[in-house]
Parts: structure tokens; sequence; C-alpha cells
């Protein structure tokens, strides 16, 4: 089978995972059903793919670092900065040297440079695994933030970790100092370049648009184009692309602020990325999957390092990686919010320490992904004097069973450590949404009394005007919780709902009419098309927003 019909084998199974994830009796996270199909698609015997890293980092981590860049609360990256660069900037460099270590004390015959790049490629979370984890364990809010945050901002550190030790490792060499101001020179100019790309692409269509108009697709693929040109910027001049690509996406959020996009085009586009997200990320764990066997076979019979390893020494090497990755990521969590509180004492501030089995959560919270695979993958072949890299195939081999274990005992462990636990209400964004409505609300009620009627205008349809403008005045007002209620809350909430409920029936049986006229030929398919479009764009405004 050729590599097009692999490609799209992969397409089908990450189709039939979210299928499968639904009716399998155990609960299991959406990548680990991706990895076992893409094993199953290499258990056939299919030519396998192969995999460039090089091209893996551009044609996946842009778009969907981007795409979390765009959409992570920012009031809560913010908000808890402070712990996000603990755990993006300490914790990596805790992990590189602690894991670099352990690894080299478990397999003294790994050299120590190539046990610090394997260490340093395992340091970064993943947030495609943190995000799929999130949606089948229920993660507390602002955890989920603070896990959001770190997967983003810990993978430049991490490859900078990475860079050097492999360096080390081919000359022998290693300057602390010139690893300082390439890390300096790698996050400020990534970031730099991926909010002046973002400015610059931005400016340049809405001068385009405005002096020569534009098809209605344009501005969609240019924001799909986006992550990857502030990627190739940022790794022409020798920055961190994947920080360009986080910053562009943060950058873009803002730049949604200023409203030009048409409401058309901003539903368009959501569709666009919602199917990007989902078909990339599920190739991306297919494709682990589809390399494991090959991995595993390299690994047992890889003549590099003089040990007798078979696959259970193998399998036990990689479950104790896994679980020191797991205590050093606990103990730095525990040490540092200790440090936190007493720095806020001296400060004259109440520091309050997290519940041991949220820390405990956030220990095992650490999931690796596709980072650290397609990282691994980049280790030389061989070094300048042509001899084997060594221990290249067990490395690879040690990263990628991790990256299944993190996965499984965050699946397991997390639904078990959060179990019953109960947490003070998040009130703070149900008050904020109120407020936000009223004031939306009270702003188109406004709108409506000072706007006149349109032209050309017939005084003999006056009210007919008339009528309509106190329709949807009275639908606002009906969002307001009705006269007199409009400062309760819970009202406005209740009558919220309710409208949800009866404008979705409705909508129904619209549509379901529509589609009968079609069959029957009462009306044309391309009437039908178009008021059925209608009938959709409404109903997306009362569907549930999407949760973790």
């Amino acid at each position: 089978m050729g590599e097009v019909g692999v490609v799209l084998a992969m397409l089908v199974a990450v189709v039939a995972s979210g299928y499968l994830v639904r009716v399998l009796p155990i609960a299991l996270p959406l990548p680990l059903v991706q990895i076992g199909l893409g094993v199953l698609i290499a258990s056939m015997g299919w030519h396998p793919v192969r995999l460039d890293p090089h091209t893996f980092f551009i044609l996946f981590l842009p778009p969907l670092l981007f795409l979390d860049g765009w959409r992570i609360p920012k009031v809560g990256l913010f908000r808890d900065k402070n712990v996000i660069l603990e755990l993006a900037l300490g914790l990596v460099l805790f992990t590189v040297v602690g894991a670099g270590f352990l690894i080299h004390w478990l397999i003294p015959e790994l050299p120590l440079a190539v046990s610090f790049a394997l260490a340093a490629i395992l340091a970064p979370t993943d947030p495609v695994a943190v995000g799929s984890i999130a949606a089948r364990v229920p993660i507390p809010p602002r955890l989920m933030h603070i896990l959001e945050g770190e997967s983003l901002l810990n993978d430049a550190s991490g490859l900078v970790c990475f860079r050097f030790a492999v360096a080390a490792a081919l000359t022998g060499t290693f300057s602390l100092s010139n690893a300082a101001l390439t890390f300096l020179w790698v996050a400020l100019a990534g970031v730099a370049s991926g909010v002046l790309v973002t400015l610059a692409m931005g400016g340049l269509q809405r001068l385009l648009a405005k002096r020569f108009g534009e098809e209605p697709g344009a501005p969609i693929l240019l924001n799909l184009l986006l992550p990857f040109g502030a990627y190739l910027v940022a790794e022409h001049i020798g920055a961190s692309g994947i920080l360009a690509a986080v910053a562009a996406g943060v950058t873009m959020s803002y730049v949604e602020l200023s409203g030009r996009a048409l409401a058309t085009t901003r539903v368009r586009r959501n569709v666009v990325w919602d199917t990007v997200q989902f078909a990339l990320n599920g190739v991306m764990f297919v494709l682990l999957g589809e390399q494991l066997p090959d991995i595993v076979r390299a690994a047992v019979n890889g003549p590099d390092l003089a040990v007798p390893r078979d696959f259970w020494w193998l399998a036990g090497h990689a479950l104790a990686i896994s679980f020191g990755l797991i205590v050093l990521r606990l103990v730095w969590v525990w040490v540092s919010l200790r440090l936190s509180m007493a720095a806020a004492r001296r400060q004259g501030r109440a520091g309050i320490m997290p519940r041991k089995r949220l820390i405990l959560a956030t220990s095992l919270a650490g999931v690796r992904g596709a980072i650290t695979l397609a990282g691994i993958l980049t280790l030389p072949l061989v070094l300048p004097g042509g001899e084997p890299f060594p221990g290249r195939d067990l490395a690879v081999f040690l990263a990628s069973a991790v990256i299944v274990i993190s996965l499984v005992v965050a699946s397991i462990g997390l639904p078990r450590v959060l179990h019953g636990l109960e947490l003070p209400p998040e009130t703070t964004l149900d008050a904020e949404e109120d407020q936000a409505r009223e004031a939306a609300a009270l702003a188109a009620l406004g709108a409506i009394d000072s706007a006149g009627p349109p032209q050309p205008f017939d005084e003999k349809d006056a009210d007919l005007h008339a009528s309509a403008a106190e329709q949807v005045r009275g639908m606002y007002q009906h969002r307001l919780g009705g006269a007199g209620d409009s400062h309760h809350p819970g009202r406005a909430r209740v009558a919220e709902e309710a409208e949800r409920h009866y404008r979705l029936a409705a909508l129904a049986a619209e549509r379901k009419v529509l589609l009968r006229m079609a069959r029957n030929g009462q009306i044309s398919d391309e009437t039908a098309r178009r008021l059925v479009r209608e009938i959709d764009l409404v109903e997306a405004r009362y569907q549930p927003s999407r949760q973790h």
C-alpha cells in the first residue's frame, strides 16, 4: 500500500477513534485509542511512513500551538504567570538534571550527555496530550489553565536543553554561558517573531481588502497560514518557532478584539480550525502508534550499546524513568508552593497551600506527547567521526514508551485522585458573563431606540417597522430576565435556558419541514440549502459552548 493510502488509512483511523472512544466499556483517553489504531495499521504489513522529524515539527506543531495560544484564557494565563513560569522554566531545568542522572544511573552504558538529552526532551509536557486528558477527566478549571500555560511555554526551555545536550554528546564540550545566552535569544526572538508576523499579516490583509476587496475564503486561508509563517520566520533567525507560533496565537486573540472580521468569517473559521485541530491531533498519535513496532524492534536488536536487553528489560526501565519523572515533578511542585507561601508571609499576605490531592494531580498531569516524539527523532544517526550515535535506538524507545505510560497514568490516576474532591465554585466567570450579557442587551436596546427606519422608507409601512422593532426589543428584554428583574442574574440565566430550549425545538421543526419539502420537490435544493443554512447559523448561537 502506497504512502497516500497509509495517510488515508490514518485519517480513517482518526475518524474511527472518535466513535470507538464513546462505545468502549472503559473510559480511555482519545490519544491511547489512536495509538492503538496506529499499531493496528502497522501490523497489517503496509509500507510504514518515513517520519522526517523536521517535517513533523513544521506540519503539526505550529497550527496546534497557534490555536492553543489563541484559545487559552488570557486572564488565567496572566493571573497564574508566576506558577506557570516556575513550571515552564524551573521544573524543566530541575527535570533535566534529576532525570539525566537517574537515566545514567539506571543505564550506565548510556553516556551522560545522551542521558541529559533524553531527560531534556522528556521534560516538556504537551498541550495536545494535556487537552485530550482533560476531555475525559474533570480537572478543575484553574489547574487546567496552569497546565495549558505550562505546556505552551516549556517547549522552548526543553528544546534548548536538548540542543546543548546533543551538542555535548557530539563534541564533548558544554558552555553554561553560551546556553544561557542562546536560551534568551531563542525565547525573546521567538516571541517577538510571532507578535510581529501576526500584526504585519493582519495589517496587510486589511489594507488589501480595503483597497481591492477579497474573496470570502481569503481571510480564513491567511489565518491558517499565519502559524507557519511565524514558525518559519523564527526558525530562519535561529529563534524558537514553537514560541513564535504560541505568541502568534496569543496576539491573534487580541487582534480579534478589534471586531473587524465579519460574523460569517468567524463562524466558518471556527469550523475550519476545529476540523484541522481534530485531524492533526489524531494523525499525530496514530503516527506514533504506526512507528511503535519498528521502534521496539530497533531498541531490542540495537547493536550500539553492549547491554543485554529484551522487551521486559526495556519496559522496566521505561516504567522506572516515568516514575522518576512523576516524583521529580511532585517534589518541585511541593517545594515551589512552600517557597511561595514563605514569600507571601514575608510580604504580609496570607499564603494558601493547595490540598495534597491537587498537588498529586498536578504531578500526574505531566503528560508527554508530540514534541517529545518529534524531538527525540532528531537525534543524529552518527557522530562526527562516523561512529553510530551511542544509544540512539534505546533513547527513541524510552521516549516513546514514556509518552504512552504518561497517558495511561494520567487517564487512570487523575479520575481517582480528583474523584469527590469538592472545590469552591468559580463564580467569577458566571458573574462576568452575567455582567457582559446585561451590558450587551442594554446597548442593543439603546441602539433599537436610536436607530431610524431603513432607507428608503414608506410611511404606509410604519406599523410594520414599529412591530418589528418591538419584537426585537422584547427579545432583549427577555434576555435581561424580564422587566424589573435585570439585576437578578439567576432570573436572567433561567430565562436564557428557557429561550434556548424552545428555540432549539422550533428550529428543528423548521429544518425538518424544509428538508421534507425539498425531498418532495416542492422547493428547489438551492432554496432549501439557503434557508437551512440560516437556521443552522441561528441554532449555533443556542448550542452549549465547548468545554474541556
